[in-house]
């Protein structure tokens, strides 16, 4: 493989803001994986956002490629994969599966796309200096006889359509807007975009906790919530906190921990049966990026409550880390239910995909 823009390359990023920024270029937020994608003839390699290859667990994405993308060209995206017209991280995270045979069935169970942004090189030419506003046109010109599953994303500069678009998308599983600076050269690795995304509150039961990586101190909250049928879900964790924080969570924690002799009563009991991992991502799972990291959790007693502030709930998961925001001892645990959780108002993928 011989191009102006070579492998790997560490993917521009975006800082958070809390409002749409005026001025910009705005796109949909893909809730999938961040991908670059090299191709140079007949050789394909799909790049990750840290920058290791992908390309053996998307072979669908590669033949994809070498059908809808020009014959040189270095393009950046997000893989995604659409189950019942909704966006599926899981399914995503499915993929990476270290059998082959395994990755074959899926690549055909459920194929994933790709989704264009923009134009790192193009034949012998590298586009990287070049504003993103030209990149863009250079993107839209490269790709005009793309058809599915390959997408170049929709864009705008109008603030108005922006701001529909951020209520809309979310209903098709995205996960809210990047805004863009029309004169910003592509920077790899630089925070220079900016997203936005939906700010919720929901009141959650703590269950569990992991011991932090440098020991002594907590790590995460595992986080629950109840469904009609009284079953409490594990469906994420609460985890960014500062040093002297977790040190105090140790001693809040405390007189709701568990020891081993009635962990059996524990509404998560059922994560130390291996077979349970086949079904579901229990807090005690094995983790799919990592087969070395530890996941071990010890069980509290379900009788804490928190206020946490989440951006999207991906199924019955919440799809990133939730942040602390205060301990809500006036709420009874079993009244934290799913019925608090904001659904978002169905819309259709393929109008986000086409532009229609």
């Amino acid at each position: 493989m011989q191009l102006p823009v070579m492998p790997p390359v560490a993917p521009m990023l975006a800082k958070a803001a809390k409002k749409i920024p005026s001025g910009q270029l705005y796109e949909g937020k893909w809730d999938g994986f961040r991908a670059i994608v090299y191709r140079d003839g007949d050789e394909v390699e799909i790049g990750s956002r840290n920058e290791r290859p992908m390309t053996r667990y998307f072979p669908e994405v590669v033949e994809a490629a070498l059908e809808h993308l020009p014959p040189r060209c270095v393009v950046d995206g997000e893989l995604i994969i659409v189950t019942d017209d909704h966006l599926d991280f899981e399914g995503l995270l499915n993929r990476i599966h270290p059998a082959e045979s395994r990755v074959r069935e899926l690549a055909e169970r459920t194929p994933a796309s790709l989704v264009a942004f923009d134009l790192l090189a193009l034949d012998d030419t590298d586009l990287m200096g070049q504003p993103f506003r030209q990149r863009r046109d250079a993107l839209v010109g490269a790709l005009a006889d793309a058809g599915p599953p390959v997408y170049v994303t929709q864009i705008t500069d109008d603030l108005a359509e922006a701001e529909q678009w951020f209520d809309q998308f979310e209903g098709a599983g995205l996960d809210g807007l990047i805004a863009k600076k029309p004169d910003e050269t592509y920077r790899p690795g630089e925070r220079v975009l900016t997203k936005i995304k939906h700010d919720r509150t929901a009141d959650c039961v703590v269950a569990g906790f992991r011991w932090h990586k440098s020991g002594g101190v907590i790590g995460s909250l595992l986080l629950g919530l109840y469904d009609d049928a009284g079953t409490l879900h594990f469906i994420g964790v609460s985890a960014s906190f500062p040093m002297k924080r977790r040190a105090e969570l140790v001693e809040e924690l405390a007189p709701y921990r568990m020891g081993d002799e009635v962990f059996t009563d524990h509404p998560w009991a059922e994560w130390a049966r291996e077979e349970a991992h086949m079904e579901t991502r229990l807090p005690g799972g094995q983790s799919r990026w990592n087969a070395g990291k530890d996941l071990s959790w010890e069980p509290l007693r379900p009788d804490l409550v928190v206020e946490v502030a989440y951006d999207h709930m991906q199924g019955t998961r919440l799809r990133h880390t939730a942040q602390f925001r205060r301990w809500r001892t006036d709420r009874d645990p079993r009244s934290c239910t799913y019925d608090q959780l904001e659904e978002p108002v169905s819309y259709d993928i393929a109008s986000v995909l086409s532009g229609a």
